[in-house]
């Protein structure tokens, strides 16, 4: 028995340094105090922790905090010479990014990126592997030093048990993270990258300190994350935030779900170039045509950079698919009564082009009442939402154990 009661305490020990380590890699610099608070652990033992974490090198003392009137309390951070570090990979249907990242979240080399169309290329699980190998290869950094991989990716997936229903099902019996796991030689953990979008807004963004939010990902689908409580939701099978095929459309398209009227067929990056090409085609003019020509940037992003700089054309098209974008949200609204709604994701780099026509369809379509009480904001993580999101994953699932 007394052998059980030891390494249950051990146990629980290295929870509590877990803790302590993600609430200060979320929050920076703490005091003990605010650290016994965010931990729910008593101050004596949250010391002791501390003075152990700092024998380990993992945090360091930083200074005194600001005064409240009394004595000016310690402040402590993780150290940014712990030689441990995080590997995050962004994905969407058409690019893959990869950063390492310290503790602090500084960048330990430019984002690289590849091209990778998850629907149509055979060899995508192959390339992914690849790409991750030869860019760990290249920092330098051994691999001892890596705490895991986190991995953001669109699709139909179930984190828990690591299956992309949408893409990768060429994996081992389906379950891409435990064959890029197998594969690597790594611990990798994966998840939905609205979902890892909504963390990053959640730990690092907007929506830090706010209870209940949603958090749009607007690029070549609409995705969705919620908070509610302060805590991400997930849905009873962990699906919950599929947007995209919400029924507001009046087009009869075929979605890429199989389903007629999805949100999606009409706001996506993918439709809003097709719309913008059959419009030059009638004999609109724009300024994308001569943009669609440059192939070494997605036609996607050439037309919101079009959009920002004013093209007729581009604006026109962004605004109304904004505005259904609004009109599915104002639904949710009725739903979930949030306080935030963040637009993030490749999109939100259009400001308030799309924040405009979004607010206009929540005036319109929701009770007064509610619409009033929800505020709109823009991302300002930009492309780094969902790699930031990906090394939050990683942080979530590792321990910190004592050596």
């Amino acid at each position: 028995m007394k052998h059980v009661s030891l390494n249950t305490t051990i146990k629980n020990y290295s929870k509590i340094r877990t803790e302590i380590i993600r609430q200060l890699y979320y929050n920076e610099m703490l005091t003990l105090t605010e650290l016994s608070a965010l931990s729910h652990k008593s101050i004596p033992l949250v010391t002791t922790i501390v003075n152990d974490l700092i024998t380990d090198g993992y945090v360091v003392e930083y200074g005194l905090a600001p005064s409240t009137g009394g004595r000016r309390a310690l402040t402590y951070l993780l150290n940014k010479e712990k030689p441990k570090y995080i590997v995050a990979v962004a994905m969407d249907q058409l690019v893959t990014k990869f950063v390492i990242y310290d503790l602090l979240n500084d960048k330990q080399d430019l984002v690289k990126m590849m091209p990778l169309n998850l629907a149509n290329d055979e060899n995508a699980l192959y390339k992914l592997i690849k790409f991750i190998e030869e860019n760990i290869a290249l920092s330098g950094i051994p691999e001892g030093q890596f705490l895991g991989i986190g991995i953001g990716m669109p699709g139909f997936m179930n984190a828990e048990q690591g299956i992309n229903h949408s893409f990768f099902k060429n994996a081992d019996g389906g379950n891409v993270r435990d064959h890029l796991t197998a594969a690597i030689g790594l611990p990798v953990y994966i998840d939905n990258d609205s979902s890892l979008i909504a963390m990053a807004e959640l730990k690092f963004g907007m929506a830090k300190g706010y209870k209940d939010v949603m958090v749009v990902n607007i690029g070549w689908g609409i995705g969705l994350g919620m908070i509610i409580n302060g805590i991400q939701f997930r849905g009873h099978s962990g699906y919950a935030g599929e947007f995209s095929h919400i029924p507001v459309s009046q087009s009869n398209k075929l979605c890429s779900c199989g389903k007629r009227g999805c949100l999606e067929v009409d706001t996506s990056l993918w439709a809003l170039v097709e719309r913008a090409e059959a419009e030059m085609a009638g004999g609109a003019e724009s300024s994308l045509k001569r943009l669609f020509e440059d192939q070494t940037k997605l036609k996607g992003d050439h037309f919101l950079d079009a959009a920002k700089s004013g093209d007729p054309l581009a604006v026109s098209i962004l605004s109304d698919a904004a505005f259904l974008i609004g009109k599915g949200l104002s639904t949710l609204i009725h739903i979930m009564n949030p306080n935030l709604i963040v637009l993030s994701g490749r999109g939100a780099i259009a400001g308030k082009i799309i924040t405009a026509p979004i607010q206009q369809a929540i005036n319109e379509f929701c009770i007064a009442r509610l619409a009033d009480q929800t505020e709109i904001k823009v991302s300002k993580l930009a492309h780094d939402s969902e790699l930031l999101g990906a090394a939050a994953l990683v942080i979530e699932h590792c321990e910190f154990e004592h050596p």
